[in-house]
């Protein structure tokens, strides 16, 4: 049951493979084997990467450039790039993971992230990219005061950007640790410094090809395996399933719900984080910014769903495919304690690397090592893709909005979007050595319940309600940011399994049922009380704010305060 209140404690199943991947320890009595495949197809795809990284830094002039690729790419491009970003490496190991442990369950995490896509396709891409410049703070400050909705959703955003970062981190130095046997602190440093790298130099262009070039190497990957496992049942869907009933501990019921969610109000917290954090990552918001127009960012959004679920029923035939090839294979899991396999314990118990293990079984040290290289490849690009975020809302939110008012001198500007994403590296690795032996499933659930709370309901409500004033965003927002945090302190992924005491002081492994309706409230109470001059004005801008919003037409400014 502990696996299952690890898992339950982090709100997206993409991060919790990499989270608990955390609390694994290489002792002197493991041993790696290197994979030269793996080591030759890691350094290719870096030095591919840097190839493009040079070529992107010298398109790199000005902060359009740097931050949205001159708004020049194609909503194909796009969409990939997004899918891309979105499509990490625990989407890959631990959605396929989950679906090895629990069965049909696995399948709640894809469908939770799916269905916040139409979210963002018919609600938020046309607005974001007419309203916009740079990041989503540009359209949550359209029409209001500046200097406290960009304090605002400058903290949400560096919250998640940091605890997301944090968490890739540590998965990362634990993975490479593993496969290549590097030690932890060297991996932490080659990945902080290859992100430092993409970013200072390439900005989104280069940032945007990585994760291209990885959407297409993870999607590749992916589909030969699933194809070559189905093969091994005649491409019978119908006798993989069997098959698997036949050697899973649990039999049948892993082809029933039930086993991984049995509580109803945790089942529809996770189910609200996984559907509104989806539309308030800001490291995908600020993806529509990177196209010329709102035509091609509906397209980036319909190009990327197709991929996202593509990719996401694939996995779920590793998953199963893991369990009827593997189960009854010990010789594929380095997990077993003292070198006994036990089957019970150590399939329930969660084998992240299961994807890798079934590429091994597969097709040998080549597919294998291929796997692993891309499974590295997914982080660098997804950690590069976040650092951006983060040193855009440094430089672009903070400095250049709101302290210089928008008068900042954009060599400035670019200097210190260099320099945020130094400093945001160094905290990455720092905080990735200091996490190497916590686990930190709650900091995935912290990062969906932050973006979920704070930041899609203020920044749905001030693209559609014409009612919203500063005082209500702010207090809605920090009231969704403050309790989020606080309610998964007090969950059970922290105040029992972390810190140790005998019971939870909240019933929730998912703070997202409290945190979200309580942002809603605060942000509707006090706008509604709030009287003031200035809130008049701000709901008299909601109608050329809505104009322009849906059409693009007019090159209207924001409300001068």
């Amino acid at each position: 049951m502990k696996t299952v209140r690890v898992i339950l404690a982090g709100s997206l199943a993409s991060l919790s493979a990499l989270a608990r991947a955390s609390s694994i320890e290489v002792s002197a009595r493991d041993h790696v084997d290197l994979n030269p495949v793996a080591i030759a197809t890691f350094l290719l795809f870096v030095l591919v990467t840097l190839g493009i990284t040079r070529w992107a830094a010298r398109r790199t002039r000005t902060t359009k450039d740097f931050y949205s690729a001159g708004g020049g790419l194609s909503g194909f491009q796009n969409g990939l790039a997004i899918a891309g970003d979105y499509m990490s490496a625990a989407s890959f190991l631990g959605l396929s993971g989950m679906v090895f442990m629990f069965g049909f369950d696995g399948l709640i995490y894809s469908i939770g992230f799916l269905v916040g896509w139409p979210f963002v396709m018919f609600l938020l891409a046309e607005p974001l990219r007419n309203l916009g410049k740079f990041t989503f703070v540009d359209v949550v400050a359209y029409r209001f005061e500046q200097a406290p909705i960009r304090l605002l959703t400058a903290s949400t955003s560096l919250v998640v950007v940091i605890f997301y970062l944090v968490v890739q981190m540590v998965g990362a130095g634990k993975l490479i640790q593993l496969l290549f046997g590097l030690p932890y602190w060297m991996a932490e440093v080659i990945v902080g410094a290859l992100m430092v790298i993409y970013v200072f130099f390439g900005g989104m262009t280069a940032t945007t090809w990585v994760q291209i070039i990885k959407a297409v190497l993870l999607l590749c990957g992916a589909t030969f395996m699933a194809i070559t496992a189905l093969a091994q049942f005649g491409f019978s869907p119908d006798q993989m399933f069997r098959r698997a009933v036949d050697v899973h501990p649990a039999a049948l019921s892993i082809m029933a719900p039930g086993k991984l969610l049995k509580d109803p109000f945790n089942a529809l917290s996770l189910g609200i984080a996984l559907m509104f954090g989806t539309a308030g990552f800001p490291h995908i918001l600020m993806r529509f910014f990177t196209v010329p127009d709102a035509k091609e960012a509906r397209k980036s959004v319909f190009v990327a769903t197709g991929f996202i679920g593509y990719f996401y029923l694939l996995t779920f035939v590793i998953g199963f495919s893991a369990i009827a090839l593997l189960a009854q294979h010990p010789e594929f899991f380095k997990t077993a304690v003292d070198g006994h396999f036990d089957l019970t314990r150590d399939l329930l118990g969660g084998s992240n690397m299961v994807a890798v293990n079934l590429a091994r079984a597969l097709g040998g040290n080549l597919f294998y090592g291929f796997i692993a290289a891309v499974t590295f490849a997914t982080i660098l690009a997804v950690v590069a893709g976040l650092t951006l975020s983060g040193a855009t809302t440094v430089s672009h939110d903070l400095y250049a909005c709101w302290l210089a008012r928008g008068k900042g001198d954009e060599a400035r500007e670019m200097r210190i979007s260099r320099a945020a994403t130094l400093m945001l590296s160094v905290v990455a690795i720092f905080f990735g050595v200091l996490f190497e032996h916590v686990n930190v499933a709650f900091l995935v659930g912290l990062v969906a319940a932050v973006a979920a709370s704070a930041n899609f309901p203020v920044l749905v409500s001030s693209i559609f309600w014409r009612g919203m004033t500063t005082r209500g965003a702010v207090v809605g927002g920090g009231l969704g940011l403050v309790s989020a945090v606080l309610l998964t302190l007090f969950s059970r992924s922290v105040w029992v399994d972390l810190l140790h005491q005998a019971h939870a002081l909240v019933p929730l492994d998912n703070p997202a049922l409290i945190s979200v309706p309580l942002a809603i409230a605060g942000i509707w109470t006090f706008s509604m009380l709030d009287r003031g001059v200035g809130a008049q004005r701000e709901r008299e801008a909601f109608a050329m704010q809505e104009f322009y919003g849906q059409t693009g037409l007019l090159p209207i400014k924001p409300v001068d305060h």
